[in-house]
């Protein structure tokens, strides 16, 4: 049986559905075929005619789906979802987003932004060939590992310098290379766990290291060291405890007293010092926001001139680099670890250390206050801060859904690094109405550009010292975008 347009009856008429290349002529999907390419757009139609047809199918099996009724209709349905489709496809997952959240390192959000100079040598090296692993002077193969050493040691005032993918792996390398099968001395006070988890004895024992712990929590003397240390000692290991401290009936020995010991036993002391601050630069201003925060933080110029054989530190922390980690100190280790078989697992290629180098050059140049965003915002006043969140309420203009307020707040350093050690700075304080506090996070946190905010007693709360200051337009843009549209 036949129905009148001679079909069977009870098939679906997928006659609704244009060809693919009927589609492609359509003034829309032709600009949408300009801008992500043949394959693509061919792809998407094939990908939203299939979504069409089973929906067709669902709808006659009684399902309430609505279909449309003719090859109009049709190809406007699938004209939306192909652009729909192929946003979502060339948007990527990794995205940029706006971080109000007042926590300068956030390892969630991609911990350091990099500075312009940075960002410039990387795109310079990115574009086009270079001289990673070529000696321009002798026109031959060259060392990967040469870059960037020269001026971490004009930085720090270390011997030799190397940069793997991460600190991490800068321990691991160290230990696998100069203690694998021996024994490594260290505080039971240090056996620190970092992020995602990662345990300091974790990453000891994947290198063959065995772990010698002494003293206690809170309390380790240098005669500890002393009294295990024997022929099976290979490294004195000291880790800053950069994302916990212990406070009150505490004592650890000083740097001295561990250099005068390896000397006297002949036995490398080397130092993790996680975050990798150096400091301000002798012309910066005093007495800014940083100085006071990381006031107790040591640097990594003081731990070389302590006599320090090794030092390893992140790049993407205070120092405000990519993810790197560095080791520094004497160049007879170094070139140990230079030599050993997992350099190549953790070698870092030329972006990492063009963007390094560029934010190194920062350093030198004496402008990293000014210039690296980590340090920047690590010495800016909270009256700026003051300053351009009252421009930002006024861009955003008057939000029907929330009230604006102003208050003193606190921004912490983040990364695992100067714990318990917040920064005064001034909050743009939103106040829903209509709404909980959760919804407008939410509305803020799936925008486009997203913004990351803290919520706390039912107050969205927006901290400008880590928003960039190019970025204070969009930030009004967002808040008057969600404050007129909440709360439906």
């Amino acid at each position: 049986m036949s129905d009148v347009n001679g079909q069977a009856s009870g098939a679906t008429d997928y006659r609704v559905i244009p060809s693919i290349e009927q589609m492609r002529q359509r003034p829309a999907l032709k600009a949408l075929e300009r801008r992500y390419g043949p394959l693509a757009i061919v792809t998407a139609l094939r990908e939203e005619a299939d979504v069409l047809r089973r929906r067709l199918t669902e709808d006659r099996g009684g399902r309430a789906t609505p279909v449309p009724a003719d090859p109009f209709a049709a190809a406007a349905q699938i004209e939306a979802g192909v652009e729909r489709r192929l946003r979502r496809i060339f948007a990527g997952s990794l995205r940029p987003l706006i971080n109000a959240t007042g926590v300068i390192i956030h390892t969630n959000l991609g911990r350091a932004p990099l500075s312009n100079r940075a960002i410039e040598r990387l795109v310079e090296v990115a574009r086009g060939y270079s001289n990673l692993e070529y000696d321009l002077a002798a026109g031959g193969r060259g060392r990967r590992d040469a870059h960037a050493s020269a001026l971490l040691a004009r930085l720090t005032g270390a011997e030799s310098a190397l940069v793997v993918n991460n600190n991490a792996a800068a321990t691991l390398l160290i230990l696998s290379a100069l203690a694998s099968g021996r024994e490594v001395v260290i505080s039971r006070g240090e056996l620190v766990e970092i992020g995602g988890g990662f345990r300091v004895p974790d990453v000891m024992a994947q290198s063959g290291a065995l772990l010698r712990e002494v003293g206690t929590t809170n309390k380790t003397r240098i005669a500890d060291y002393e009294g295990v240390i024997g022929d099976r000692t290979a490294l004195i290991l000291r880790v800053h405890r950069s994302n916990f401290r212990i406070e009150g009936f505490t004592e650890q020995p000083s740097l001295g007293e561990l250099v005068a010991l390896g000397r006297r036993t002949a036995i490398p002391v080397v130092e993790d010092l996680g975050s990798g601050w150096l400091g301000g630069s002798t012309t910066a201003a005093k007495e800014r926001p940083a100085d006071i925060a990381l006031a107790g933080e040591p640097t990594v110029q003081a731990s070389i001139a302590a006599g320090l054989d090794l030092v390893c530190f992140s790049g993407d922390k205070l120092l405000g680099g990519p993810q790197a980690g560095i080791i520094a100190g004497k160049s007879a280790l170094v070139d140990r670890l230079r030599a050993h078989p997992l350099m190549r697992a953790l070698r870092v290629d030329k972006l990492t250390y063009a963007a390094l180098e560029g934010t190194l050059l920062d350093y030198v140049a004496g402008r990293e206050r000014d210039d690296v965003p980590v340090a920047r915002m690590l010495s800016m006043p909270a009256d700026l801060i003051d300053a351009r969140a009252r421009k930002v309420i006024e861009a955003a203009g008057g939000l029907q859904h929330c009230d604006i307020e102003l208050r003193d707040g606190l921004s912490m350093v983040g990364g695992g690094s100067a714990p318990g050690l917040p920064i005064p700075t001034r909050l743009l304080v939103l106040l829903p109405k209509g709404c909980d506090a959760a919804t407008l996070e939410a509305r803020l946190r799936r925008g486009d550009p997203p913004v990351i905010a803290r919520v706390e007693q039912e107050s969205v709360l927006l901290d400008l010292r880590t928003v960039q200051p190019d970025e204070d337009e969009q930030l009004a843009i967002a808040l008057r975008e969600v404050g007129l549209a909440l709360p439906g």
